[in-house]
């Protein structure tokens, strides 16, 4: 029995050691062996044994870190106060320096982040901030990189998440925003109505040089005011050309009726008929001819 005994203890002795010998380091992560305090290796990833007691194996994870940056209450270089929250995307590029250099990787990236954000938007306008928001990034990274080359890791990107305004501001923006949409507006409308004056001048020109140009654009006007259906059309002539005729066909009544000579007296007429054999019918020459007006209408008897 004591013989059974003791191989039962040593085999007990032997799967303990090895449990505590045997250790796994998986695909993503890198293993950092510590004999008697001091780094003495880097494991990768697979089947890892070490020695008991003497020695320490410490796994850090090489996948990408997604670290949110909580709001942070900044005044920009124009006195606006915003609150700006941001992401950051980190990975371990040196594992030995990672659990060397610092404590604690993810609180001491989530700290300068934070005094990062509020130094770099701090330096740009508000319109800066909301405008050049990659610029804004590049800087922040490129910041991080320099602080965290040291402790073995890799910012990879830095994004603004949330930029909020206030209440005030946002009301000032968007009446800012309104009048420059209806700048713009008229500036388009007074393009338009330069190249439409253009255009007119253009086809004055042509219809100076062929008259009946006017008068076909003039029927064609009617045509397209006829498809309508309207019961009245007012379509204007134009008025100097008329005013000139009007004047030239008053100028030629006036001439005409100068020179007209003054009808002369009536001679007493007779009325013979033909087949009658009654007398002669003599009319008064007391009687006042007839006489025409200044249009040729008979006027009245006396």
């Amino acid at each position: 029995m004591s013989g059974l005994s003791v191989l039962v203890v040593l085999l007990v002795l032997v799967l303990l050691g090895l449990a505590l010998s045997v250790r796994i380091v998986k695909q993503y992560e890198k293993g950092v062996l510590f004999r008697l305090g001091r780094v003495i290796g880097v494991r990768e990833p697979g089947l890892t044994l070490i020695v008991p007691v003497i020695d320490v194996l410490r796994r850090v994870s090489l996948r990408i870190v997604t670290m949110p940056i909580q709001s942070q209450g900044i005044i920009t270089r124009d006195n606006v106060s915003v609150d700006v929250s941001a992401v950051a995307y980190y990975r371990v590029a040196d594992a030995v320096k990672s659990v060397v250099a610092i404590e604690n990787v993810a609180a001491a990236i989530n700290q300068i982040a934070q005094t990062t954000l509020r130094k770099v938007v701090g330096q740009h306008t508000l319109d800066q901030t909301l405008a050049e928001t990659d610029r804004i990034n590049v800087d922040i990274r490129e910041i991080l990189d320099v602080a965290t080359e040291a402790w073995g890791v890799l910012v990879t990107v830095v994004e603004l998440k949330d930029i909020q305004l206030p209440d005030s501001m946002q009301r000032a923006m968007a009446r800012q925003a309104e009048a420059e949409r209806e700048k713009r507006a008229k500036i388009i409308a007074a393009e338009g109505e330069a190249l439409a004056a253009d255009q007119l001048g253009a086809a004055s020109d042509v219809m100076l040089a062929h008259p009946l140009a006017l008068q076909l654009r003039n029927l064609q006007s009617l045509v397209e005011i006829g498809v309508d259906k309207n019961t009245t059309v007012v379509f204007p002539a134009p008025l100097m050309s008329t005013i000139g005729e009007l004047g030239a066909f008053l100028a030629r009544e006036q001439a005409a009726a100068a020179t007209t000579p003054a009808a002369p007296a009536a001679r007493p007429a007779t009325v013979t008929p033909a087949t009658s054999t009654a007398p002669e019918v003599e009319i008064p020459a007391t009687e006042a001819p007839l006489s025409t007006d200044y249009k040729g209408t008979p006027a009245a008897r006396p």
